[in-house]
């Protein structure tokens, strides 16, 4: 029996990985010659077991161990990154690329890693690359855009090589309706290293455990949250649309319950404010937005995801302080002259 077939097996008993195990099956996942049905198999049994966040954690570590480095540790110590788990089913608006570019605006270096559209019409990567960000711009342009813009994007295909090879087995369970541990890897494997986060979780359950894998990795600072939108329906976000479930993680862990709008001085909206749709949808609201004409529960969700950001990278000493500054940046011109600005940049050659 294979050493894939025997962890299968041992998983279908309610046996958990242990460290050893993972890094032993990581190099089989990513192994081409390997039988897409016998790796969704594998996949299958473990979520059907329920991953842990021991296990997540070292899945995480050997994926961090296999991604193309961007050479940005210099920064990684003060950066930060924004982004959702997907596989909510809402539909929302870009909400974390606004905030990134919200973010850069008021200084605070942001390194996003995400991928196109998946689970959604239109992905992180769809939008920035339509506001003239390079998916594929090399390294030292990643860096230099870095320290130019405040900002960088790693295109995750281009830094997690690897992820090809297991894209089959995902397909098959995605053809069944299954998601697997790989949906939930994605926010944890930034190529860049950033030492805060916040996570968007598409589940109110997945919250803590969350939180508590990026513990386990060592985060220094984040906060994991998941907007409530009834019985098994929410937004992997933190939004204007509902109360929050919220974990902190790492020096902010002792942050642990159900946040309101109004916790940071802001109002409930409804939830059509934060809908969104495909790339040239995306692109008239983020026009909008930018006039001062976008909904005001999607400006309200973009402005306290950057004032919290602020807080979680120790800018301001309480979520609701940030709330201003991040307005300004959104509606008072930076963010459009950030993305200007961009595109100019990644014309260069």
């Amino acid at each position: 029996m294979s050493a894939l077939a025997e962890l299968t097996r041992l998983l279908a008993t309610g046996r958990e990985l242990t460290a050893d195990d993972v890094q032993a099956v990581v190099p089989v996942l990513a192994d081409p010659a390997v039988e897409a049905a016998d790796k969704a198999g594998f996949l299958r049994a473990l979520a059907d077991k329920g991953e842990t966040p021991a296990e997540v954690a070292a899945f995480a570590r050997a994926f961090r161990a296999r991604a193309v480095d961007p050479g940005v540790s210099a920064w990684s110590g003060e950066a930060i990154d924004i982004v959702g788990t997907g596989g909510d089913k809402v539909g929302a608006f870009n909400i974390s690329s606004l905030v990134v570019l919200t973010l850069a605006s008021a200084g605070v270096r942001v390194m996003k890693h995400g991928n196109r559209g998946i689970t959604s019409k239109c992905g992180s990567a769809d939008l920035l690359a339509a506001l003239g960000v390079d998916l594929q711009a090399p390294p030292e342009k990643i860096r230099a855009g870095l320290a130019e813009l405040g900002f960088a994007f790693f295109f995750a295909p281009a830094y997690h090589p690897t992820f090809k090879h297991i894209a089959p087995a995902r397909k098959i369970l995605a053809d069944e309706g299954r998601r697997s541990i790989f949906n939930i890897l994605g926010p944890l494997i930034n190529p860049g290293r950033p030492a805060h986060i916040m996570l968007g979780s598409f589940s109110e359950r997945w919250v803590p455990l969350l939180a508590e894998v990026l513990d386990l990795l060592g985060t220094e600072a984040g906060l994991a949250a998941h907007c409530v939108l009834g019985p098994d329906r929410g937004i992997d976000e933190f939004t204007t649309a509902g109360d929050n479930r919220v974990r902190g993680i790492g020096r902010l862990r002792q942050i642990d319950g159900l946040w309101s709008p109004a916790e940071i001085g802001l109002q409930c909206s409804p939830v059509e404010d934060l809908i969104g749709g495909d790339l040239d949808t995306n692109l008239a609201i983020v026009n909008a937005l930018l006039d001062g004409r976008g909904p005001r529960g999607l400006v309200d969700t973009i402005v306290a995801n950057t004032a919290l950001a602020l807080w979680v990278c120790g800018r301001t000493a309480a979520p609701s302080e940030g709330v201003a500054l991040a307005r300004e940046q959104l509606l008072g011109g930076a963010v459009r002259e950030r993305i200007a600005r961009a595109r100019e940049f990644f014309q260069q050659t």
